[in-house]
């Protein structure tokens, strides 16, 4: 009995802690264009994520406190999470005012049946209790999420994400995102 207990113990835990990545089968092609990108907690990696689609050749437009208006044309809606006090404080927001405009974004774009498709740029970086409130108030809505592997040490993305069964893709690098991104659009 012994014998068993510590292989089966051991697959277990392989399964509970290994990175939810979706078979790209799954994700490719899932979203569509034209594309609101738009940040959740106003840090700079929107900037980043501006960088990474423009890369990909996709057609979006970048609004950084886009509202439910914001939506009209488009067809997915990117969200950048990562939470920046400096950023927030620039835009003239509190995390409350932050988290009640992407409720109401996101609340418009489930009314009119566009997608979420999450990014986490920043890392082990940008990390921390105020990202992480925006990741568990957040994340559960997307449709996908693609993020940089050392920002889920602890498993936070991949407990949402299998909870709610969406595809988690990890990449090693920031600049690695560009061809899940690319992938993930017709």
């Amino acid at each position: 009995m012994r014998n068993l207990f510590f292989p089966i113990a051991g697959a277990l835990l392989l399964a509970f802690f290994a990175p939810a990545a979706a078979p790209i089968g799954q994700t490719e092609g899932a979203f569509e264009q034209p594309i609101l990108l738009t940040s959740a907690g106003q840090s700079a990696d929107v900037q980043l994520a501006n960088v990474l689609i423009r890369k990909a050749g996709l057609d979006y437009a970048l609004v950084k406190l886009a509202t439910g208006k914001d939506l009209e044309g488009r067809k997915t809606v990117v969200l950048v999470l990562g939470a920046s006090l400096k950023g927030l404080g620039a835009a003239g927001l509190d995390l409350a005012r932050e988290k009640d405009r992407i409720t109401a974004l996101l609340a418009t774009a489930r009314d009119k049946n566009i997608p979420i498709f999450c990014l986490h740029l920043g890392g082990a970086d940008r990390r921390g209790q105020t990202t992480d409130d925006l990741v568990a108030a957040f994340l559960p809505l997307a449709k996908m999420a693609v993020m940089v592997k050392s920002g889920n040490q602890d498993g936070l993305f991949t407990k949402i994400c299998r909870a709610k069964n969406i595809p988690l893709v990890e990449v090693e690098k920031t600049i690695d995102a560009i061809e899940q991104i690319k992938k993930a659009f017709k």
